[in-house]
């Protein structure tokens, strides 16, 4: 049955973009639609490692992942992986990758990441707050693992660039480091201390909680927006069963966002990182923070009964299936530092919209402001949601909000 309705905003994808944007309009008093087919806050947005990364300036591409791309495309070790199959239609993107790995574009782009990632942590704070969720957040701090003395001497001068940036990071010796985390394998090299680092000990918890307060007051239209058609009055969304008008639209599917903001005359350059986790139920977490084995590339996550094991990079789009070999390096890398770990009570794979440039795209379609475009996040989807949501509120009610808005532009490409 085609739903035709209309409404003031429309809001394509209910993912924890989509969620916080909505939530802010309907604070500030817009009529909201949701559009998405799946559960709102059950993808990316549920599966991540749970951090608020208000330190993770720096961006993907870097002079030093340039000079080891090698090693870590064809080592089956690696924590990053290209699915072969993908690599035709990737290769565009890969190229603009490559170029923002330099050293005076990653420069550019940690600076502006820094900008947009200040305050994350206290915007959460205030977000939490407004859904019941507070008790969900833990400001504990997030840890980088270095497991030799040679690797967490190597980093130091990553550590003080980020310093420079504004972020608060505390060099924790072996010693120090057994004590933060008693359960953790003797002879780790050292670790990097996040101090001001929270995280979310359930996200999945949380997402429900905002989608919660989101649609006490929005109206949730599960179809999948195929079509933008611009008109004199505002913007035609068509898909299967589905007929919406809207004065605004705020495209925010996440990695499902390239197609729909072509139509809406931006090409941009997206592309899909697949990120997995493994899951252990447990009922005494192993840690007490997030903890990150930098080498390995993925984060150890004390959640609300379980243990869970995130991350790694895979380059490979939205059709091909999970890879066995993501999970069970995921697993082998948990044994390597809990020897103990049985096989995983759960594994899960999702979709990260990741930007070349490792910077969202937040702000209106170059061809009209009554497209506003708000994805790829990167890894950073969960932390950068609520600055997001207020960045995209200021477009669309004519007030700036947050950083210079230049970097984040649809215009950039």
């Amino acid at each position: 049955m085609l739903t035709r309705e209309t409404t003031d905003i429309a809001v394509i994808g209910a993912g924890v973009i989509g969620l916080t944007i909505a939530l802010e309009l309907i604070d500030q008093g817009h009529e909201v639609v949701l559009v998405d087919p799946g559960e709102p806050g059950m993808g990316a947005s549920y599966g991540n490692a749970g951090t608020i990364a208000g330190y993770a300036t720096s961006p993907v591409g870097t002079p030093a992942v340039l000079r080891s791309l090698p090693s870590l495309l064809f080592s089956r070790t690696s924590p990053l992986a290209i699915r072969h199959r993908a690599l035709p239609s990737l290769a565009p993107w890969l190229l603009r990758f490559l170029w923002q790995s330099l050293p005076a574009q990653a420069k550019r782009n940690a600076r502006s990441l820094a900008a947009l990632l200040a305050g994350a942590a206290d915007l959460w704070d205030d977000l939490a707050l407004r859904v019941q969720g507070a008790g969900i957040l833990q400001r504990r701090g997030c840890l980088y693992l270095y497991e030799t003395p040679q690797a967490f001497t190597q980093a130091w001068a990553e550590l003080d660039r980020r310093r420079r940036l504004g972020v608060e990071v505390d060099l924790v010796g072996p010693d120090r480091l057994a004590a933060l985390e008693p359960n953790l394998p003797p002879g780790l090299g050292g670790a990097a201390h996040f101090t001001g680092a929270t995280f979310l000990d359930d996200p999945g918890r949380m997402m429900r909680l905002i989608a919660a307060a989101v649609l006490e007051k929005a109206r949730l239209i599960p179809a999948r927006a195929e079509r933008l058609e611009r008109r004199p009055d505002g913007v035609v969304i068509e898909g299967a069963g589905l007929h919406l008008h809207a004065r605004r639209v705020v495209i925010a599917a996440g990695a499902h966002s390239r197609a729909l903001a072509a139509q809406a005359g931006d090409r941009i350059p997206l592309d899909t990182e697949r990120g997995y986790h493994v899951e252990w139920d447990m009922a005494e977490p192993l840690l007490n923070r997030p903890a990150c084995p930098v080498a390995r590339g993925f984060y150890f996550c004390p959640m609300a009964g379980r243990l869970r094991v995130a991350g790694t990079v895979e380059l490979g789009g939205l059709t091909l299936p999970p890879s066995p070999h993501r999970i069970a390096k995921l697993v082998e890398g948990a044994r390597a530092f809990f020897p103990d770990l049985p096989a995983p009570d759960r594994e899960w794979m999702g979709f990260r919209p990741s930007i070349p440039d490792s910077l969202p795209v937040i702000g209106p379609s170059r061809s009209g402001a009554e497209v506003i475009l708000a994805f790829g996040h990167g890894h950073l989807g969960v932390t950068l949601a609520p600055i997001t949501a207020r960045m995209v509120a200021g477009w669309i009610d004519g007030h700036a909000a947050g950083p210079d808005p230049a970097p984040f532009l649809p215009t950039r490409f």
